[in-house]
């Protein structure tokens, strides 16, 4: 059976392999100080790994995921987990990539956990099995990586328990990854979280079944195990999610039966799916990796979450979940702020999707886009921070005119390459953008509040070799910077300031066309302050003499090129002219080091407005500094 028979994208029939290692005496040595072996782990490939062996993705399975990520086995009715993700064409495309999936140490698919046969006693080891760590799972992972012959990933990924994995990969093995994608993960879990997988284990051990975890052979304890799936079940999915697909309707009829039996859809749903757990899943396996779960904390031993990520080398995709209240966003944007704090080259965004924390299984539009243009970024191929760019240096390209059109040619980035993708047409951007260049110095730290679709930190790249930053609140728009090759947008509001930021990290801080949408402009131009050496803000001018035109001649609220819209779809709370602004930078204690007035008009034509520049001048770029700043 070809692979075109299993639908476009699929990798066809595959199998699951095994490689045993650690036999005594080289058994592996757990964090618990207990030491381990043989061991038997179970995985499969897809894709061919390259010549040079530098095409490899490892992909780490969440809590009862297997190794069988992707393709059929002969004779199931359904893919592997993750089959949305993986395959030709797809995000991690089986043309290109070399993809690994491994189950893991302590669980019941094929790797050696509480259900495998104690080689000692000739029977499952059940609650004699050592507890196992995050860690000791990747120290498996390493050594059939070892077998493989892959030295340096790619690239790792992985959701929930995986993107734990991946975020310890990148601090236990730093120089053998390249690129890092944990998605809806944590760098430790709530005391929440902690509780909901104690009310699971609770739910087995209090079933007569268990006897201690020592059931094999027997009566195994599934209606405990199935108690605690539908209980983890409920957390992986969102109000939304669970309110869209059933409501409160009931499974038959429209009256209550006022007896105890489930009569609500979601009941026999939840029931449905603990009744399916129990047939592939070992109750002490959940037990054990549920505990690993609440064991890892990234900062534990290492001083706090920033030194863990000290000696990360990795670029970092980070996704998360805006309905996702198990590894809720807050989380992600703590591990995002304390990799930047380690100048490590970070996209971070948040996907809008009612699936809840179940999404990076399901959300495969967005996700897709995002992970297939992190990875296809040509500066991928090389280490971070690998070039430095010094006055006019050979990184900057060169410029032509082509008519009336400047083209860079030949540029590249330095710290955050953004990839070659396409020529950098100058002429295409704002006028008050334009301005923006000429202010940036070469091989600068850029930071763009508000970046939208990424020109301007592009041209930035390209033109001045910058590394290049960006925050934007919109997804869709980080979407365009990844595929533009950017490598340092984060999803974040405005409002709630820099905190990611340590003072005076960031030679320029870029607000454009942003401020009269800000709630707190006062606060966030003070962190601007703080964070960079020097702002740069642009705003279209309220002064401008055709806005106050259309005030007092026409009597109601003005629309103009820079200002578009009905009063009441205007995102503009904040309509200032530059004679506020100039009010304001002394009251929030801001020197006005240069000021570009301009005048632009509908055919493209930009002009300085030197002479009123409060009435003539629809737009205005600042270049700032904080008071006393030498």
């Amino acid at each position: 059976m070809s692979n075109h028979e299993f639908g476009p994208g699929s990798v066809g029939l595959v199998e699951t392999k095994q490689l045993t290692f650690a036999a005594p005496p080289n058994e592996l040595k757990l964090e618990c100080g207990r030491k381990l072996g043989p061991i038997t782990v179970a995985y499969e490939t897809y894709g061919k790994l390259s010549s040079a062996k530098d095409n490899a993705i490892l992909v780490m399975t969440a809590l009862s995921g297997d190794a069988h990520a992707a393709g059929w086995h002969e004779g199931d009715d359904k893919p592997g987990w993750w089959d949305v993700m993986i395959g030709p064409g797809k995000a991690l495309d089986t043309n290109k990539y070399f993809v690994i999936c491994t189950n893991q140490l302590g669980g019941c698919m094929g790797t050696t956990g509480p259900s495998s046969v104690n080689p000692e006693t000739g029977k499952p080891w059940g609650l004699t099995f050592p507890l196992v760590t995050v860690k000791d799972m990747l120290a498996v992972k390493k050594a059939l990586l070892d077998h493989l012959g892959v030295k340096i990933l790619l690239a790792a990924t992985g959701g929930s328990l995986g993107g734990m994995k991946v975020l310890e990969w990148m601090v236990s093995y730093p120089d053998t990854l390249r690129l890092a994608i944990p998605i809806a993960t944590t760098s430790r879990l709530s005391a929440q979280a902690i509780g909901f997988n104690e009310v699971g284990r609770q739910a087995i051990m209090a079933d007569p079944a268990w006897k201690g975890g020592d059931y094999y052979g027997g009566e195994e304890p599934h209606q405990g195990l199935a108690i605690a799936r539908m209980i983890g079940h409920i957390t992986y999915l969102s109000e939304a999610s669970m309110h869209q697909k059933f409501g409160r309707r009931l499974q038959e009829g429209k009256e209550y039966g006022y007896g105890v039996v489930p009569e609500f859809e979601v009941e026999n749903y939840l029931r449905y799916k603990g009744d399916a757990f129990v047939k592939r899943f070992d109750a002490n396996s959940y037990i054990y990796i549920t505990k690993a779960i609440d064991y890892f904390d990234l900062g534990r031993g290492r001083g706090s979450l920033e030194r863990a990520f000290a000696g990360v080398k990795s670029r970092v995709l980070a996704v998360s979940f805006s309905s996702d209240w198990l590894f809720p966003s807050d989380q992600m944007r703590e591990l995002v702020s304390a990799l930047k704090k380690n100048n490590a080259d970070v996209v971070y965004t948040e996907i809008q999707t009612d699936y809840g924390h179940d999404a990076f299984l399901l959300e495969s539009v967005a996700l897709t886009s995002l992970v297939r243009n992190f990875l296809d970024n040509p500066a991928n191929g090389t280490p971070r921070h690998n070039v430095k760019v010094s006055g006019s240096g050979s990184a900057i390209g060169s410029a032509t005119t082509q008519g009336s059109m400047t083209v860079i040619h030949g540029a590249r980035s330095a710290g955050t390459a953004a990839g070659d993708r396409g020529s950098v047409d100058i002429s295409a951007l704002s006028p008050e953008d334009r301005v923006i260049i000429d202010f940036v110095e070469e091989g600068s730290r850029v930071l763009d509040l508000g970046c939208g679709e990424g020109d301007l930190l592009k041209a930035l790249t390209d033109t001045k070799g910058v590394r290049a930053e960006g925050i934007e609140l919109d997804e869709a728009c980080i979407q365009k910077c990844v595929s533009k090759g950017l490598q340092n947008v984060h999803h974040g509001d405005l409002d709630e300031g820099l905190s990611g930021y340590s003072d005076g990290t960031i030679d320029y801080v870029i607000l454009t066309n942003t401020i009269q949408v800000l709630r707190k402009p006062f606060q966030l131009i003070r962190e601007m302050a703080r964070v960079g050496r020097k702002c740069v803000v642009a705003f279209p001018n309220f002064g401008y003499w055709r806005v106050r035109a259309q005030l007092a001649f026409g009597g109601r609220m003005p629309k103009t090129g820079r200002l578009p819209h009905d009063w009441y779809e205007s995102p503009n709370i904040r309509l200032l002219t530059i004679t506020d602004f100039r009010n304001f930078c002394r009251k929030a204690g801001m020197r006005i080091l240069r000021e570009i007035p301009l005048r632009t008009g509908a055919r493209g034509w930009t002009r300085r407005a030197k002479f009123l520049p409060n009435l003539r001048a629809d737009v205005a770029v600042f270049l700032l500094e904080k008071e006393g700043q030498s």
